[in-house]
């Protein structure tokens, strides 16, 4: 310790940025692979923050009188104390996980649950070993249900620290694809990174599996309670058939769920759409509400948060998927562009990173969609060049021969200028890539509307 506290010391908040501190606030220093937190302790002392934890106190321009928190290890010490803090609560957590729609699944499971008491959840995609213990540690007190993102598929063992920490007793795997491949190796090796949120559900909790994905059901096998499965096949406990697509104002489908049938209209887009109500449904189900609470629940705006709808230049419409990419994801969001009436059909997609081995194999999956439903191709970095190819060769069964035009990363603006030129009235536009290539600031520059239209039945407007 350097500085004084006194006994009755207090801080209204935790914050790692020291350009967000507000008064009174704890700065927490965290060390990563590009900056050092401990070069802003003096940045958050002038912003009015109570006190920092650090693990070394040479720092530059900071106040002597400016109370330090040392410690051995600011990671460690971060999780030690939302440790700390998971063991005085009461509330049930849920732990989210898999390939991709986590963040969608945790946003649609918070809202459902939302109907019925205070629900947390981690903000963003904080689901690593200093997201995950922010996420608890801002948690209040009076939350009945914490609904936690875990793990990017990074290490083995990775989601079983995380869930040392958050102590889920209910656990939901989404799916496994092959994102992260350059990393782990296998999608064998990614399947079991999944695993181990299974692993880590007690006996008295529930594992919700989408039972669609078969390396995702297998790992029933693994649970030591109760396990609910969800998707579209046969013998799921949650199930949706008849599945239609109302273009932008959602879906429709049959739920099957306890032995009843229910009709429903879910604001959500394309298949992806229905997996993320499929779950949410189940997770609902698991808390005992009525299936027209969990309706009210999936029908709030901010469940959408894939597949955004926003005005383009000359009255186009773009379909903002820019979260992230792989082949499975950019295949549902064509699906989508393919259901939404349009005058052309446009994708804008980029170089889908970290496949490893697979990598052109991927993109050519993706190329030959593309090439059979879109009326102009664009592809952003040098990895799509195989999709563009793809793309080209599909035979177009006497339509006009497929334009694709391929930038570079670092033809970025060109690019934004070539869209602004080209979209018209009566264009959707599908803006689509891997996180690493920001494409959201694509979006941001080409969006001509003031606001966000989060719902799809909106965007028809």
């Amino acid at each position: 310790m350097r500085g004084s506290l006194d006994d009755g010391f207090r801080f209204s908040g935790i914050s790692r940025d020291s350009r967000t501190i507000e008064p009174g606030n704890l700065y927490w220093t965290i060390v990563g692979e590009n900056l050092d937190g401990h070069a802003f302790v003096a940045l958050a002392a002038q912003s009015g923050a109570a006190a920092a934890v650090v693990a070394r106190t040479d720092l530059e321009a900071v106040p002597e009188t400016f109370p330090l928190i040392v410690v051995d290890d600011t990671t460690r010490a971060l999780q030690r104390f939302a440790l700390w803090k998971r063991e005085h609560m009461t509330a049930d957590v849920i732990g989210v996980t898999g390939s991709i729609g986590k963040t969608s699944a945790k946003e649609a499971i918070a809202s459902v649950l939302a109907e019925r008491g205070i629900v947390y959840r981690s903000p963003g995609s904080y689901n690593n070993e200093i997201g995950l213990p922010l996420s608890i540690l801002e948690a209040g007190d009076d939350v009945d249900v914490l609904v936690l993102e875990m793990g990017g598929a990074y290490a083995f063992g990775e989601i079983t620290e995380l869930a040392q920490i958050a102590q889920p007793r209910i656990g939901v795997v989404t799916n496994v694809h092959p994102v992260h491949l350059e990393r782990m190796g296998s999608i064998e090796a990614i399947a079991e990174t999944k695993a181990e949120l299974v692993d880590a559900i007690p006996a008295d909790g529930v594992v919700i599996l989408n039972g669609d994905d078969p390396r995702v059901r297998a790992m029933a096998s693994r649970a030591k309670g109760r396990v609910v499965t969800y998707g579209l096949g046969a013998g799921n406990d949650v199930r949706a058939t008849d599945v239609e697509s109302k273009g932008l104002k959602g879906t429709a489908f049959w739920l099957h769920m306890d032995g009843q049938r229910h009709h429903l209209n879910v604001p959500l887009v394309g298949s992806h759409g229905v997996q993320i109500a499929l779950v949410a449904l189940a997770v609902g189900h698991v808390f005992g509400m009525h299936i027209a609470e969990m309706l009210v629940g999936l029908r709030h705006p901010g469940v959408q948060v894939r597949l955004v709808f926003v005005r383009g230049p000359g009255g186009a419409q773009i379909i903002d998927d820019t979260y992230n990419a792989s082949a499975p994801s950019v295949l549902a969001a064509l699906d989508v562009l393919r259901d939404v009436p349009a005058r052309r059909r446009i994708a804008v997609l980029g170089e889908m990173r970290e496949l490893g081995a697979i990598s052109e194999r991927e993109h050519r999956i993706v190329g030959k969609r593309a090439g059979d439903l879109v009326d102009l191709l664009y592809t952003f970095g040098d990895l799509a060049n195989p999709l563009a190819d793809a793309a080209r060769s599909v035979p177009r069964g006497g339509r006009a021969e497929l334009e694709v035009r391929s930038y570079s990363v670092d033809q970025r603006d060109a690019m934004i200028e070539d869209l602004q030129r080209e979209l018209d009235s009566g264009d959707v536009v599908l803006m689509k890539g891997s996180r690493g290539l920001y494409m959201e600031h694509i979006v941001a520059e080409l969006r001509t509307d003031e606001g966000t239209d989060t719902s799809p039945a909106g965007a028809s407007n």
